[in-house]
């Protein structure tokens, strides 16, 4: 299975000014992240933003903050009980959704883009738990490992462990880049290939 950039959405996760100089490698994690939210852009992928109690841990990085579609601010680990679902899914309920029976609601629900591909930190709390909680809405994730971190690799690749283990896709930052051209006849192949250089 590939990924398909019209059936795409982006989920950045908390990548806030405070928290990424603790980052491992977090130099890596956010240009990849960069890369992937500029391209969405081109590509009118929408691209949504978290951020973890930003009054404490610093407001999202102004670069990837300008490319989101929507930054949500949360309190709890996981994105999804404070509204990244409503966010991702684009059909809303016809008439009372309320009077639908349980079942239908949510095929009422779901998105006209079903493929969540997901970047941040930390990678095994906030990330892993938003993205658990996406794959136990029956959503299809895509976890981008190397626009991923966590204070230190071992933590980092534990999360990754158990997304693999759960149903997500691992990918990297070039997978989704050429999976979502298709082709190198796409007319934003360039701009693509300027970024990744």
């Amino acid at each position: 299975m590939l990924l398909n950039h019209e059936s795409s959405q982006l989920v950045l996760i908390d990548y806030q000014e405070k928290l990424m100089p603790a980052i491992h490698q977090a130099d890596d994690v956010y240009k990849n992240a960069l890369i992937l939210a500029t391209l969405a852009k081109k590509l009118r992928v929408p691209v949504f933003g978290t951020e973890h109690m930003p009054d404490k841990i610093g407001p999202f990085v102004p670069a990837l903050g300008a490319l989101c579609k929507a930054t949500m601010r949360k309190t709890h680990f996981s994105a999804c009980p404070e509204g990244l679902i409503d966010l991702l899914t684009s059909k809303a309920p016809a008439g009372n959704a309320r009077s639908l029976p349980k079942h239908l609601q949510k095929n009422n629900q779901e998105s006209e883009r079903p493929s969540i591909v997901v970047a941040g930190v930390e990678a095994h709390v906030c990330l892993l738990q938003t993205a658990l909680d996406l794959l136990n809405e029956e959503m299809e994730v895509w976890v981008v490992t190397d626009a991923c971190g966590s204070r230190t690799d071992r933590n980092r690749d534990a999360a990754f462990d158990r997304l693999a283990g759960n149903g997500a896709e691992l990918v990297t930052t070039e997978m989704v880049v050429f999976e979502w051209l298709e082709s190198a006849e796409n007319e934003h192949f360039k701009f693509a290939l300027d970024l990744i250089k």
